[in-house]
């Protein structure tokens, strides 16, 4: 069968490879997963750092940035032609086929590494929220004046020791963490509406806040890029949108489908943040908390914070697999073509687990996906701190994976001529948000470098 052919009903695709069942309905549900994450629980803050007029503009403006990135490369999944050429599995493959061997690393290095921050993140949120669901019993029990300090690095470990046993069937798991996300997402919504209900004069600001009156402060700059890096960081997919493509089926053309599930993905994600963070910063303020769920900028009702919280950490549990997985299928590929006839890594085992069904592993892809949690667990334990993590990942990934790669490819692709219109325009997109990803960078390292020299204060003090 031609690279062009769509497929046989014989359990393959063109490619030999198991036919792929992804549909519409499952490639929104694996884009909502991966975006609406971590970053959702922050952006009341971000909201409150940026004020009513640039916190809106900023998180529409970010929104139809990635939403034309992801329409850019939903074309390229297939090369040269976008409904009948041949496969590309990975976005570094889509890079290597467009741009050559040396962007290809490049886009290796900014996407692999973007993984690795986002998974190390939701470890991080969701460790928050296990030590929010302890505070807030302590809290309803000895009154909210009381301390109730909790170290985080426990509960950091016990949700690395539940990723081990690796989930390999992500189709389910995308729709569960789907609904987990809703489920949350709708309460902390809630709650804002309810504490808006309750308490309409909080202080608000049509632009940035300003820390301690001081329009000069130094420390409003760094949280004014930081909370762009949030932004950035609530939209990031781009890295993993060849990925979600390659699970879909071959009856309908995948760019056309693809482009459905991003238009439907992103705009479902757009509206849980715009509510979420518009409602949230309504309810806070300029004090609004970095983590709205986490951060006790709500005491009660505790069992439906609580509740809310669970729900954050069972949502996190599966985006933490979705993400890994193009990490964990980049190095056991690499693996099996260095090392073809190796047992290790080759070899296959079966092992039967009641209500679960058949595992299948190889002793290789156990040993490497169980060090790789290991890694971001103890990544995550040295550095819990989530907004200005939260922001710098967003920061370094997003121009180059979601912007520049994507807008290169179709220059390149399309032949636009240099200095013409559409090469303009383009370009000039691209050295906005290049401009906008190193501010956040910048501050998202001033907030980093601020925490640790107040950690050093404090452990000095002790």
């Amino acid at each position: 069968m031609g690279a062009g052919a769509r497929g046989d009903t014989n359990g393959t695709d063109d490619d030999g490879r198991p036919k792929r069942t992804g549909t519409f309905y499952t490639a929104s549900a694996h884009i909502i997963t991966t975006v609406v994450g971590s970053g959702v629980l922050s952006l009341p803050w971000a909201i409150s750092q940026l004020g009513w007029i640039a916190g809106p503009m900023a998180l529409i403006s970010f929104s139809l940035i990635t939403l034309f990135a992801s329409t850019i490369l939903a074309d390229f999944y297939r090369s040269p032609d976008p409904v009948s050429g041949r496969r590309n599995y990975t976005y570094m493959d889509v890079v290597k086929v467009n741009l050559g061997g040396r962007y290809n690393k490049l886009s290796g290095i900014a996407q692999y590494g973007n993984l690795v921050g986002f998974t190390t993140g939701y470890i991080i949120t969701s460790a928050n929220s296990m030590v929010a669901i302890k505070r807030s019993y302590c809290f309803h029990k000895h009154g909210h004046s009381f301390g109730c300090h909790t170290t985080i690095n426990p509960f950091i470990i016990i949700f690395g020791v539940i990723q081990i046993p690796n989930i390999q069937e992500l189709s389910m798991l995308s729709l569960h963490t789907t609904v987990m996300c809703c489920c949350h997402a709708f309460i902390g919504l809630g709650l804002s509406v309810a504490k808006v209900a309750g308490r309409p004069h909080v202080k608000t600001s049509l632009t940035e806040v300003f820390i301690d009156g001081d329009k000069s402060n130094t420390n409003n700059l760094w949280t004014t890029f930081t909370a762009l890096g949030n932004l950035a960081f609530a939209y990031g997919f781009s890295d993993v949108l060849i990925e979600i493509q390659d699970t879909l089926g071959s009856s309908k053309p995948e760019n056309r489908v693809m482009k459905q599930a991003s238009l439907a993905g992103i705009s479902i994600s757009t509206l849980f943040y715009m509510s979420c963070g518009l409602l949230g910063y309504a309810a806070f303020g300029d004090k609004a908390p970095g983590n709205i769920l986490a951060g006790f900028g709500f005491f009660e009702p505790f069992w439906l914070i609580d509740l809310a919280n669970i729900f954050v950490v069972i949502h996190l549990m599966g985006a933490y697999q979705i993400c890994g997985q193009p990490v964990f299928g980049f190095m056991e590929s690499a693996a099996a073509h260095r090392w073809p006839n190796t047992g290790l890594v080759n070899h296959e085992y079966a092992i039967n687990v009641p209500g679960y069904g058949v595992y299948r592993f190889t002793l290789f892809r156990m040993i490497w996906r169980t060090t790789y949690v290991i890694i971001t667990t103890v990544i995550a334990m040295m550095f819990p701190f989530f907004n200005d993590i939260v922001g710098l990942i967003g920061a370094l990934s997003f121009w180059p994976l979601t912007v520049y790669f994507p807008i290169k490819m179709r220059i390149e692709k399309e032949k636009i001529p240099i200095f013409s219109f559409k090469w303009v325009w383009m370009q000039t997109l691209s050295m906005c948000c290049l401009l906008t990803s190193i501010a956040a960078t910048v501050g998202s390292v001033g907030g980093v470098v601020k925490f640790l020299q107040t950690f050093k204060l404090f452990k000095s003090i002790d």
